[in-house]
């Protein structure tokens, strides 16, 4: 690691299709301040404009994903926002909207804001050692950064309703179990893993997977938690307006080419 990448408070790379950003403040198990959030949604903004770019993995540096806000920063009374872009929300990601797949890869520790990113992320891939859950009614809060929106979403309600009331936090095998995570690995592989499953992704016909993504957000039970244009519609009229798209596509034409002409696919993208 150089100097530089020692001081950033997010690292951004990208490896063929997918691009890589990481929590990068270890000695605060990567605690959310202004520079990581800024770093974190320019990240995503990077990865979101890079047309090579087909699927997003986020990680931490060291032995925890992300320890939820920086209680120092708090309390001296400064911001944990992005610079100028507060409407990314938490740590950059938790309202900052991209049209391609996110998969975290949590490689320790997630309580409280560190379990809300994951849940922010479309898959998640957890080592065997990662902790889940949200902690806030044992401080007096509650889980603002989308824990209380996003999570009977995702898991049955009574267990939802365990997490946010106990504030008891839970291990990954039993994240799994619940629904929480895609995947339980061995500690040290998960970013390997993710990877893995995110080139999977990227080998697809990136408009299939945009649309996709975005038709799976659109028609979810009840309004959708992305404040979009999109939040609240007849899931039908939108499955019309994304056949629409995807159906009149080059890459709709090149797939079934491919498949005839028994050849990996060439996609466009449009």
């Amino acid at each position: 690691m150089t100097e530089n990448e020692a001081e950033a408070a997010a690292l951004y790379e990208v490896r063929g299709r997918v691009a890589i950003i990481t929590l990068n403040r270890p000695d605060a198990l990567n605690a959310v301040n202004a520079a990581l959030s800024t770093a974190v949604g320019e990240g995503l903004e990077a990865a979101a404009a890079d047309p090579d770019v087909r699927a997003i993995v986020v990680t931490g540096t060291g032995r925890a994903f992300c320890a939820g806000a920086d209680l120092k920063e708090l309390a001296q009374g400064r911001s944990i926002h992005a610079e100028g872009h507060s409407e990314w929300g938490f740590a950059g990601l938790i309202q900052h909207w991209v049209d391609k797949p996110v998969i975290a890869a949590v490689n320790g520790f997630a309580m409280g804001g560190g379990t809300e990113i994951a849940l922010a992320c479309d898959l998640a891939i957890a080592a065997d050692t990662a902790k889940f859950g949200l902690p806030e009614v044992k401080r007096g809060l509650y889980a603002a950064a989308g824990g209380v929106i996003r999570l009977q979403r995702q898991v049955p309600m009574k267990r939802a309703l365990e997490l946010v009331l106990t504030g008891e936090g839970i291990g990954a095998d039993t994240a799994a179990e619940w629904g929480l995570i895609n995947r339980v690995v061995p500690a040290g592989s998960e970013l390997g893993v993710a990877l893995e499953l995110a080139n999977v992704i990227a080998a697809n016909a990136p408009l299939a997977v945009r649309v996709s993504k975005q038709m799976v957000h659109r028609t979810w039970a009840g309004a959708s938690d992305w404040n979009v244009e999109w939040s609240s519609e007849d899931p039908w009229q939108a499955n019309d307006e994304a056949l629409s798209v995807v159906f009149t596509s080059n890459d709709a034409l090149e797939g079934p080419m491919a498949f005839a002409e028994k050849r990996e696919p060439r996609w466009s993208g449009s």
